[in-house]
């Protein structure tokens, strides 16, 4: 079976991670010849191209696909993706984010493609945004829709509201939780070493964030939150694990605020040492208002630590309420605050939290799991195709 995947571009994200694990995964399989398209990877938030170094003719680079809207940059990118597909003729094209996920769905419908899948990692629309932009991006995913054979969602959340927006029907959506490589979390461990670089006391609670520095992940919210934190707990540290263009605006609020000695910025941290960080983690926060389903949430618990995250999308799909850890609505930081402070001051929750947690992502979120429910799914297409 002959499957090309394309996402816009290869930075280090969640929607990333799952795509270039699926690619390599079914790459392992008989019978599958699998390859990836992506625009070029620039900016502060890395790449993870290099993992198809060992992978050749797995890996395209279209240089006119990129994230903004450019008619002319995406009428030829659709030019050239048509002709890709005509001339490999894959089976199966399945697609990821929102500019590859509509010129490659369009692309691989102009190359008679048989079957067009396509994954919703996070919302193309919604309240994170403008009436106008709403408008466009609500109409050119029901457009694309329109084209595709089936989606897959990593959060049920997603399933409602692109169904509320008249995009497919029930019976074309499929949920697979975004799987990962399970050992190093589970294995993952307080580290001396690593505290002590990050200046981190043996005492100290550590909240830490996974995200991109940049809009919409609620950076801001937790340096409002900060000071009453801080008040009530001053051993709290709060370390910023990723890298983005916020990065500057951030550490320049935090100064401004006498943070300095409270808010660490991890920078970019590469996903193999991401085990290492939540080892020393106490207390995983995310306050994204936008995000599918939250790949650090799944991390964290799979290091046993206990989760606080905005009731946003599908975060409420691994972070239960009372059980894994605690959902807070947008913007209600008292409750956030509460929240952090009971958990900072009660070890013993931490860890029967965290422990549901690991328990909760060791049967669901393998990524062997991942791939063979992927597997599945292709598999089914292709014989309903048949039939």
């Amino acid at each position: 079976m002959r499957v090309t995947h394309v996402i816009t571009r290869l930075i280090i994200g969640g929607a990333q991670e799952n795509t270039v694990a699926t690619v390599l995964g079914l790459r392992r399989l008989a019978d599958f010849q699998v390859d990836l398209i992506t625009g070029p990877t620039t900016g502060p938030e890395g790449s993870m191209e290099s993992l198809f170094n060992s992978e050749p003719g797995a890996l395209t680079v279209v240089p006119g696909l990129i994230r903004a809207v450019h008619p002319l940059f995406d009428y030829l990118t659709l030019q050239r993706l048509t002709r890709i597909f005509e001339a490999s003729h894959p089976q199966i094209v399945h697609t990821h984010s929102g500019k590859a996920g509509i010129l490659g769905r369009l692309a691989a419908h102009r190359a008679k493609v048989p079957i067009i899948i396509h994954t919703i990692h996070g919302p193309s629309f919604g309240d994170f945004q403008g009436a106008l932009s709403n408008f466009v991006f609500r109409n050119a995913e029901r457009y694309a829709g329109s084209v595709t054979s089936h989606f897959v969602t990593v959060a049920q959340a997603m399933t409602r509201q692109y169904l509320a927006a008249g995009i497919g029907r029930p019976e074309q959506y499929t949920r697979i939780f975004s799987g990962f490589t399970l050992a190093p979390y589970l294995a993952a461990n307080n580290d001396p070493a690593l505290r002590q670089r990050l200046q981190i006391d043996p005492s100290d609670i550590v909240v830490s964030t996974i995200a991109r520095l940049f809009q919409l992940k609620g950076h801001d919210d937790l340096l409002t939150a900060a000071p009453g934190l801080l008040k009530r707990c001053p051993c709290i540290k709060f370390l910023l694990i990723g890298d983005g263009e916020w990065r500057g605006r951030l550490q320049k609020r935090a100064e401004a605020m006498g943070l300095q000695k409270h808010v660490l910025f991890a920078g970019l941290v590469p996903p193999a040492q991401i085990p290492g960080y939540l080892g020393i983690t106490d207390i995983l926060v995310h306050l994204s208002r936008r995000e599918g389903l939250p790949r650090a949430l799944p991390q964290a618990l799979a290091a046993g630590k206990p989760v606080v995250a905005y009731d946003c999308d599908g975060a409420g799909e691994v972070c239960l309420d009372g059980e894994t850890g605690f959902l807070v609505r947008p913007d209600d930081l008292t409750t956030l605050t509460n929240r952090l402070v009971q958990l900072a001051e009660n070890p013993a929750l931490r860890e029967l939290l965290g422990s549901r947690g690991r328990e909760f992502v060791r049967r669901s979120f393998s990524v062997e799991t991942m791939v063979a429910n992927i597997c599945t799914l292709y598999q089914q297409l292709m014989a309903k195709r048949h039939e």
